[in-house]
């Protein structure tokens, strides 16, 4: 007997399949299975560091989430880190196995299926289920050939797979048929059911075209998801959060990059009724925020190009002049110091880049990669004595010439202040909730504020409620009772 597992599929990116997939496998969860996610190839900037300095996507890390367990790069073999327009970083099992053009990597990835088959089958011998999730659509004819991560993966594993359209778009019923018409017969056979997916309304409504997709496709419309208000980490910059403009009493602004990365570093710092956190890309959207954070990018010189050229950079001057505090993660941290020397051309073209010269530091790019997961306490006023556990992803070395932000458990230091301006390597600062609180203390007392007013507020309380929301919603949502009988089918075949 094989071990259960489902795959979902999309009609397009961001269909909904990551949430769709952290859904399953937090029900799989409360129905009693142990259970993990699985991705066999994941292109984001968003990723993680698991405990054993591996790096992997963030979406599975939210998916282990909702499973309960430690993040795994098992769970994403393969990862895809975007450094142009038409080439990638390419990490397996979580190290970097090169860079590669668009090209290069079609007619390299089918070498990859042997290393993601081991992961997986680990994988299936330590968990009763697994759930998978596809990238993009099958219906990606032109790439049929060499796949690894849709129906060329369900064959492989011989899983089966539902198909999720996003009815909030549009013309749901013509992705949903038109992508069952275009994958080959055999893989259409595997499709088992459909999923509508981000539905606003009276599902009555639907009935009719439901019974006829039924009737042309042959395949039976297992559940139509309601559109769900549920704040979870996201995949990529297709997120709808970058398109937030809410404003509550503390105002946190991160200037949207062009290759922004990891920007679910700062999920934690929305709290309801208190703080709020905006994306501006536009010196007219700046205003006159609490915080500004440059974040994490995957080009350092060429997005400190861009911030100069869209007027961003002045904008900032003239902030942290005023006073303003600034918090520069990763990239964002090496924008704000005096000097940046590329003498290899990793990030660009450009040799050299003076610095915004906000922080003591000279940033020099080499090939070398840190990617660790570390511990410390910060030492910069006024935070002294927060206790972190976080983790550095990042090309380069930053020489500090005054006071650090952190000092690391294993001896080093990370990091720079000077005045109100802040900069650190360290992602994941605000996930465990001690900075968090300590930050947005800060904030509200330099406004008059009782952050003791608010609703007490744990991030790791508040993620887990969000997971059983979604949870909830979809089972309510979904037949249930047949997805489990498709996996037992499968399973005994």
């Amino acid at each position: 007997m094989k071990t259960k597992c489902i795959m979902i599929q999309g009609t397009m990116s961001d269909a909904g399949k990551s949430v769709v997939c952290a859904a399953l496998c937090r029900i799989f969860k409360q129905d009693g299975y142990s259970v993990a996610p699985f991705k066999s190839q994941n292109m984001a900037l968003n990723s993680y560091i698991t405990r054993d300095g591996l790096e992997m996507g963030r979406a599975q890390v939210m998916q282990a989430e909702a499973c309960g367990i430690e993040p795994d790069v098992r769970m994403n073999p393969v990862l895809l880190k975007p450094s142009s327009d038409v080439g990638s970083q390419i990490i397996v099992l979580g190290e970097i196995r090169g860079e590669m053009s668009a090209m290069d990597y079609h007619h390299y990835k089918k070498e990859l299926l042997p290393e993601v088959r081991k992961a997986f089958d680990e994988l299936s011998e330590d968990h009763d289920m697994i759930v998978i999730e596809g990238a993009g659509s099958p219906a990606e004819i032109n790439l049929a050939e060499n796949d690894i991560v849709n129906m060329g993966l369900a064959r492989y594993l011989d899983a089966p797979v539902l198909l999720v359209g996003d009815i909030d778009r549009g013309g749901v019923f013509a992705q949903l048929y038109g992508t069952a018409e275009l994958v080959d017969p055999e893989d259409r056979a595997r499709i088992e059911g459909m999923i509508i997916n981000k539905f606003r309304g009276d599902v009555e409504i639907l009935r009719p075209g439901l019974d006829m997709l039924e009737d042309k496709t042959g395949i039976p419309v297992l559940g139509v998801i309601p559109m769900i208000d549920v704040d979870l980490d996201d995949e990529d910059s297709l997120s709808s959060r970058l398109d937030r403009n809410t404003k509550n009493p503390i105002d946190i602004a991160v200037v949207r990059l062009p290759r922004l990365s990891n920007f679910t570093d700062f999920n934690a710092l929305e709290i309801k009724d208190l703080s709020s956190v905006r994306y501006v890309r536009d010196v007219k959207d700046l205003g006159n925020p609490d915080l500004i954070i440059l974040p994490g990018t995957k080009n350092t010189m060429d997005d400190l190009l861009w911030l100069r050229q869209s007027g961003l950079e002045a904008e900032i001057l003239k902030f942290a002049a005023a006073g303003g505090m600034i918090l520069g993660v990763c990239g964002g941290y090496q924008m704000l110091g005096e000097q940046l020397f590329n003498p290899q051309l990793l990030e660009g073209r450009t040799e050299y880049l003076r610095g915004m010269g906000l922080l003591p530091v000279e940033t020099t790019f080499t090939a070398d990669k840190s990617r660790t997961r570390v511990q410390g306490t910060v030492q910069a006023s006024p935070f002294t004595g927060v206790r972190i556990d976080s983790y550095e992803i990042h090309m380069g070395r930053s020489d500090v010439h005054g006071e650090a932000f952190c000092m690391l458990d294993n001896g080093k230091t990370d990091g720079c202040r000077q005045g109100n301006v802040y900069g650190t390597y360290l992602h994941g600062l605000f996930d465990t909730g001690e900075m968090t609180e300590a930050l947005i203390g800060v904030l509200a007392r330099s406004k008059g504020l009782d952050p003791d007013s608010f609703e007490a507020y744990s991030h790791d309380e508040y993620v887990q409620q969000q997971y059983d929301i979604l949870a909830d919603a979809v089972r309510k949502a979904l037949d249930m009772n047949k997805i489990y009988e498709i996996m037992e089918k499968y399973e005994n075949e």
